[in-house]
């Protein structure tokens, strides 16, 4: 096998490790807070251990960082939390945000581990998946235990293996639309989940962002989020599906900000991320035209969204370079 002292990180290793030591950093910055205020007996050592986990991530690519002379990101530190706040969400809320994010988690491992190529940082993303999905069913055993778990729609068993016979299959722009298949169903109950939650946690930081600027963006994000519920939502009442249960009432009341508004505008920026991914997906897996349409519009629309929040991110000085190629115009330039 060949040694990590002599290989040089590639740029998908560099932005992978770059990447999650900010989303990490973030993490236990908000952990941190979640665990100094839940009270929940069954719901503590969840938090705990997603909060474990962040720290030994941190470590690991600290380390691997050093190794190469790599400079630490900054992140997110103590600076960045207020433990003694008052309490924003509620346990329940806890339990729906690790839920969300050990979601996006595992999709962002299970697509950097194929591109990992040195030994040490294969080790690493190999760990991180295993412990994200022993953290993924952590966080579903508690949920089902409180009864507060959305199970996806159930469809009918068919009879028989039938084939399509006619194109009409993929329209849904006029007449009688065909009935949502199922990875339409999943893909859309996909997209109302994290939408839900996208909502309910920027309404949580419109109420504390001291910022003006911050305020109007996450109360932005919480009208997009919900009008692109109402579309997904739509579709779901007219195939007569069950929907999942909405968490605003998880906001509690305060006003008292326990992070900074650098940190709630990242947090807000993964979510931007993670929703156009969602809807990339979704547009592969529609065929209905007007279900892919939908999507490519309203990925347009986040997209729009994330872009403004770099823009407030690089005004206010809150946005660290990420890793980039070597500007051979500037090098050469004599």
């Amino acid at each position: 096998m060949e040694s990590a002292h002599n290989i040089r990180l590639t740029a998908a290793e560099i932005g992978n490790l770059w990447n999650q030591y900010l989303t990490d950093s973030l993490a236990i910055c908000v952990l941190k807070y979640y665990v100094n205020k839940v009270e929940d007996a069954e719901i503590r050592p969840v938090i705990e251990y997603a909060l474990g986990l962040s720290e030994q991530h941190v470590q690991r690519i600290t380390e691997i960082f050093k190794s190469e002379n790599y400079p630490i990101p900054q992140g997110f530190t103590d600076d960045d939390v207020n433990l003694d706040a008052p309490r924003l969400f509620t346990d329940t809320f806890y339990l729906i945000y690790l839920q969300n994010m050990s979601r996006i988690g595992l999709i962002g491992y299970s697509l950097a581990l194929p591109l990992m190529v040195r030994s040490d940082v294969c080790d690493f993303y190999n760990e991180c998946l295993s412990s994200s999905t022993q953290l993924t069913e952590k966080v579903k055993n508690v949920i089902l235990s409180k009864g507060i778990f959305t199970r996806p729609p159930y469809i009918p068993v068919p009879e028989m293996v039938y084939f399509v016979n006619k194109q009409s299959f993929l329209t849904g722009w006029f007449g009688d639309r065909r009935p949502l298949e199922a990875m339409e169903i999943t893909q859309l109950f996909l997209s109302i989940l994290t939408n839900v939650f996208g909502k309910a946690l920027v309404m949580g930081y419109s109420q504390v962002a001291k910022s003006k600027e911050v305020r109007e963006y996450m109360i932005r994000g919480k009208n997009i989020a919900d009008k692109h519920v109402e579309v997904f939502t739509g579709l779901f009442r007219e195939n007569d599906l069950s929907l999942p249960q909405t968490w605003d009432s998880e906001v509690m009341d305060s006003t008292v900000p326990p992070f900074s508004d650098k940190l709630m505008m990242f947090h807000t920026r993964v979510l931007s991320m993670a929703g156009v991914g969602n809807y990339g997906t979704g547009i592969a897996t529609a065929v209905r035209h007007d279900i892919a349409a939908q999507y490519i519009r309203l990925a347009a629309e986040f997209a729009h969204y994330g872009e403004d929040g770099i823009n407030i991110m690089i005004d206010n000085g809150w946005m660290e370079e990420p890793p980039h190629a070597a500007n051979r115009k500037t090098l050469t330039n004599v």
